[in-house]
């Protein structure tokens, strides 16, 4: 199944935007990390504990948005693999998920949902 989250440009480069998922039973939530043209995604969620990773929406990259930041204790991941680099998780990874950029739009591509 393919979904269609955003057009690219949405994204600030570098950037990130989150996206929610309910269904009757739970909820689901991925971030969306833009350098250039490129695209990678990931579970919103920190492997350390748990918790999501931005403390304002879409505020998910350090301030000069060469990694991902977790808000809750300063845990630092790169962008293009999701290994932690930095904090109490460090060498774990964030989940990734499939996306693909297709005519200018971001498009979801996982079992995920």
């Amino acid at each position: 199944m393919s979904v269609a989250l955003c057009r690219i440009e949405d994204i600030d480069d570098p950037g990130a935007k989150g996206f929610s998922f309910v269904d009757r039973e739970d909820s689901r939530e991925i971030f969306v990390v833009r350098v250039g043209d490129g695209v990678n995604a990931y579970v919103n969620s920190c492997p350390h504990i748990g918790t999501p990773l931005e403390f304002q929406p879409d505020r998910f990259l350090t301030q000069d948005g060469s990694e991902i930041l977790c808000s809750t204790h300063g845990a630092r991941f790169e962008i293009d693999t999701g290994r932690c680099v930095a904090g109490p998780c460090r060498g774990q990874s964030l989940r990734r998920v499939l996306v693909t950029v297709a005519e200018g739009w971001v498009r979801l591509n996982d079992p995920f949902l």
